[in-house]
């Protein structure tokens, strides 16, 4: 099968890495792809979020499947046009990616079905959600209801944040349309975890479970960024948590977004908050995480392209998607500055310099004539290694790490160190 993998970030490398394993693909593309995807397949320099040159560009090259990495083409209705031309692509359709574009419409559908989730109130209108945080217990969280890149949402713990917050939102316009409304919602305490599967709209994956790092700095200092490092499975993810969450959460949204007339067909993912009165959601995604794609599909033992082809075809149910028990952990090296502005263009030093059983996956690279990887972005690689326990996986990791080199790279030496991931 000719395949097409739209992204250029380590979670698309991710991907290809893994279909290349599978003995039905003949050649991949990737739009646009980085420097990692280029030595496994031929980059097609196509934005990710043109979905129109991307249907051109797999009518083009004679494409069977279209696999979809980020979520601004699903939210951009990708699914719908490509499926409008015959094509045939993995994701969900843009009414069903509105669990992750719409945070109003996915509080909505938790609040109709009882899906477990933080309490929130709805707000179009400054004046009313500033009268509402005057009087509102603290902390709170406020989220922009639309996408904005992993930076509309901001926990307040005091009601001088939260104004700032709202004012960021709604009057000085930070996110555009995004925030044409807010939610202002109270702020779950406990252990954060990601969880996901794959559905094809009635039967549901064995669910998967990584941890992630967002904070730029060890011990979770400085600014969010979009992931600093992951590692699967959790500690305290047990068979009996993963009964619950699936029972509570995970299959009551696939049945509630069926009775609401957008069946969800893709990679579900619940970012979850481990309460004291058991697992609620903070938010769904519609798509794999980055970085925790890195970590989860080197544990993945199905065969990816059988794996999507099921879910296409609404026959999850006949293929056995199985999990390794090994552990795996992943560490991105970030350019300097990030993840405010950072440089670009440096040469990357020491990839060939690693442990044979390293998987380096690529995001901010691309090639240089003569095909010197250089850097092209704000995360510019994720070092991952498996192993029979998490340290293991981590020492693995963190001996390495170092060896890779470019101009201002830095990272986080505390990834899936659990003395400090589980406070």
């Amino acid at each position: 099968m000719r395949v097409l993998v739209v992204g250029s970030g380590a979670r698309e490398h991710a991907i290809a890495w893994k279909l290349r394993q599978s003995t039905r693909l003949s050649q991949m593309f990737v739009a646009p792809g980085n420097a990692g995807t280029a030595s496994i397949a031929q980059n097609l320099p196509v934005p990710s979020a043109d979905v129109e040159a991307l249907a051109q560009a797999a009518r083009e090259h004679r494409v069977d499947l279209t696999i979809v990495g980020p979520e601004v083409p699903l939210a951009e209705g990708i699914v719908d046009l490509f499926r409008s031309q015959g094509l045939a692509v993995f994701g969900p359709t843009k009414a069903a990616a509105r669990i992750e574009s719409s945070k109003v419409f996915s509080k909505a559908l938790m609040q109709k079905h009882g899906i477990p989730t933080a309490e929130a109130q709805v707000f179009s209108s400054y004046e009313a959600a500033r009268r509402y945080v005057m009087k509102h217990e603290l902390p709170l969280v406020v989220k922009a209801d639309g996408l904005a890149a992993g930076k509309g949402v901001f926990v307040c713990h005091s009601r001088e944040e939260a104004l700032e917050a709202l004012h960021q939102c709604m009057e000085a316009r930070a996110f555009g349309s995004a925030g044409d409304q807010v939610l202002v919602e109270e702020c779950l305490q406990g252990r954060e975890v990601s969880v996901f599967a794959f559905t094809d709209g009635t039967h549901l994956s064995p669910l998967v479970a990584a941890c992630d790092y967002k904070r730029v700095g060890d011990g979770d200092q400085g600014p969010n960024t979009g992931g600093m490092g992951s590692y699967s499975p959790p500690e305290f993810w047990t068979d009996g948590l993963e009964a619950k969450v699936r029972a509570t959460i995970m299959e009551p949204t696939v049945r509630a977004m069926a009775q609401e007339e957008c069946p969800y067909q893709g990679v579900l993912y619940a970012g979850l908050m481990m309460t004291q009165e058991g697992p609620k959601v903070i938010e769904f995604n519609c798509r794999l995480g980055d970085p925790e794609a890195q970590v989860l599909l080197p544990r993945l033992k199905t065969d990816l392209l059988d794996l999507c082809l099921a879910v296409l075809e609404g026959r999850l149910q006949e293929v056995a998607v199985e999990w390794s028990r090994e552990a795996c952990v992943g560490v991105v090296l970030a350019s300097q500055g990030y993840p405010a502005d950072y440089p670009r263009g440096f040469p990357i030093d020491g990839l060939q310099d690693l442990d044979q059983n390293l998987v380096v996956f690529h995001a901010g690279t691309k090639l240089r004539d003569g095909g010197q990887a250089v850097t092209d972005g704000g995360r510019v690689l994720t070092v991952t290694a498996l192993g029979r326990t998490l340290e293991e996986a981590r020492q693995r990791v963190y001996r390495n790490v170092g060896r890779i080199q470019f101009e201002g790279a830095h990272y986080r030496r505390d990834i899936a160190v659990l003395t400090q991931a589980t406070v």
